[in-house]
């Protein structure tokens, strides 16, 4: 897989955390396939995890009554995000694949992570109306409508409760999968009922 690009969001405050072993595993696979790695620490990066008006750098499309939604749509369309939205909006356009690395919390996200999922998977960039689903503009819910074709995940349950041993193992299995990655299909993410008839 020589000359493929993987974006891995990560976002655990500790490097030397389960989830730390993990990432740290994966650009190690990664990179001995011959893939470029990029990593985006949100932690270490102090990203914003917050849709505010200060991620529009010029003037407001509709000044009366914000709507994050849609001015961040007209932003991304005059190219007027700022600087942190855009440069990971741009890894992920470059990313031939982009895997997230998080501890569970409250059977979701952490908050910065989903600040970036807010951020920068804004409309114009990551879907649109039309455009969404199979026909994102990024080909599971928010990836799956984004349009990403969407890889089973990769759980590693209560590692904080496993012995040493056991968490080895956990390891060592996230590395065999790495191995064979690339031939992965997507799971399916859009039963016909989410639609109807």
């Amino acid at each position: 897989m020589a000359g493929k690009k993987v974006l891995i969001v990560y976002a655990h405050q500790e490097p030397r955390s389960f989830n730390g072993s993990l990432k740290d595993v994966a650009v190690a696979e990664l990179s001995r396939q011959g893939c470029t790695v990029t990593v985006s620490d949100l932690y270490a990066m102090d990203f914003e995890p917050r849709a505010t008006r200060k991620d529009i750098t010029g003037a407001l499309s509709r000044p009366e009554f914000f709507s994050y939604g849609v001015e961040a749509y007209e932003a991304c369309k005059k190219r007027s995000l700022t600087s942190d939205i855009i440069a990971e909006q741009k890894k992920v356009q470059e990313a031939d694949l982009v895997m997230f690395q998080f501890p569970l919390y409250w059977f979701s996200v952490p908050a910065v992570l989903k600040g970036w999922m807010d951020r920068v998977l804004c409309q114009g960039f990551a879907f649109d109306i039309p455009g969404f689903y199979d026909d994102g503009l990024l080909k599971h819910g928010t990836l799956h409508f984004c349009g990403f074709k969407v890889l089973a995940p990769h759980i590693s349950f209560a590692p904080e409760y496993a012995s040493e041993e056991e968490r080895k193992g956990m390891v060592a299995s996230w590395a065999q999968r790495l191995k064979t990655i690339w031939n992965e299909e997507p799971i399916p993410c859009s039963p016909p009922w989410y639609f109807g008839q």
